[in-house]
């Protein structure tokens, strides 16, 4: 089948470590044709290495009609202008996370793609992230009884300074980690009901001028609490994974999870009581865990981003549905406001 012809657009720590290098591991499904990037040494190295047309203007870029697929990598502020400019010249577009700065932005992003009848999909590549689609296995199998709290943790400790640190670029905590984040954690809290919010976001040791520390909670009367933390002040750091239900639980990160429960038929029936204990003790019963399950990640699952690709090339050539939908996102970009409402930002 014919191969998708690529342009990319940014070639920085996502345009170049992350889409140009996933999509040369799939050269029987795509072709990067073009690229566009101020900086001239980055158009030099990918003209040497991809044979592609380079572009410095993105309006130049956007006009080579070889393309089919634009990938919008450029800064963050970028987003929306760009993706609005491929989409009306017909291409269809991945951009990268977030979305856009804000949900005006999404929205008209949203809406141009349906005037143009153009394919626009958002990179939540971590939709596909092995750990990820365990614990989601795990929680929607009921095997942990009722799900009371997920706690979903990325912490790290160190200063940054490029432009991720500033907000005139879009940039800050909740806009560069935030939507890997809150995109899996809907998923977890579901679609039954729009989350109750609380968000407290700081500066701490970034020398921009964005936060650096962001603690979000999502409550619902139908949904587990989802209490995320996502900060570089954090010296000491947690596991990405925290879960606990009324028969189990379960703990880890993105390479190794541990989740143990038990059957509540299997407890002997009892009451309350209302006289003291005989030994002034508190009440105490062995719980009959079922054996410890451990999930480790393995060198084939490490490649899942292709998985996003994969699945692309299958909606654009054979019409298959889409899997990351960009009004799926808009949800994202939805938290993410009200983080910065509630913030006073």
């Amino acid at each position: 089948m014919e191969k998708i012809k690529v342009g990319i657009a940014g070639l920085g720590r996502s345009g170049w470590n992350i889409h140009t290098f996933w999509l040369s591991q799939l050269p029987e499904f795509y072709q990067i044709v073009a690229v566009c990037d101020p900086i001239e040494k980055r158009r030099k190295e990918a003209e040497e290495k991809f044979k592609c047309k380079t572009y410095e203007n993105f309006d130049e870029f956007v006009k080579n009609e070889e393309i089919e697929l634009v990938i919008v990598a450029t800064l963050s502020n970028l987003h929306r202008e760009h993706t609005i400019k491929a989409l009306k010249s017909g291409k269809n577009v991945v951009c990268e996370k977030p979305m856009a700065e804000n949900l005006k932005d999404a929205d008209a992003m949203i809406e141009t793609a349906k005037q143009t009848g153009k394919l626009l999909t958002i990179f939540q590549n971590r939709r596909y992230e092995p750990d990820f689609l365990k614990v989601k296995e795990i929680v929607d199998s009921g095997i942990l009884g009722k799900i009371v709290m997920i706690k979903m943790l990325q912490h790290t400790f160190g200063r940054r300074w490029d432009w991720q640190t500033l907000k005139k670029y879009g940039g800050g905590l909740l806009r560069n980690w935030g939507p890997h984040v809150i995109d899996q954690a809907l998923q977890l809290f579901g679609d039954k009901e729009e989350p109750e919010i609380f968000c407290h976001l700081e500066k701490t040791l970034t020398l921009g001028d964005a936060e650096d520390h962001v603690k979000l909670i999502l409550k619902g009367k139908f949904s587990p609490m989802i209490d995320i933390e996502i900060t570089s002040c954090c010296c000491y750091p947690s596991e990405n994974w925290l879960i606990m239900g009324t028969s189990g639980g379960l703990k880890g990160n993105s390479k190794k999870l541990i989740w143990k429960y038990f059957n509540p038929s299997d407890l002997p029936e009892r009451k309350v009581e209302e006289t003291p204990t005989s030994d002034r003790s508190y009440n105490r019963e062995e719980i009959p865990w079922k054996e410890e399950k451990i999930w480790e990640m393995s060198n084939e699952d490490s490649k899942y981003p292709l998985n996003f690709y994969k699945d692309l090339f299958e909606t654009i050539r054979n019409k298959k549905p889409l899997k990351i939908t960009p009004e799926s996102v808009r949800r994202v970009m939805w938290v993410i406001e009200k983080c910065y409402e509630i913030a006073g930002i």
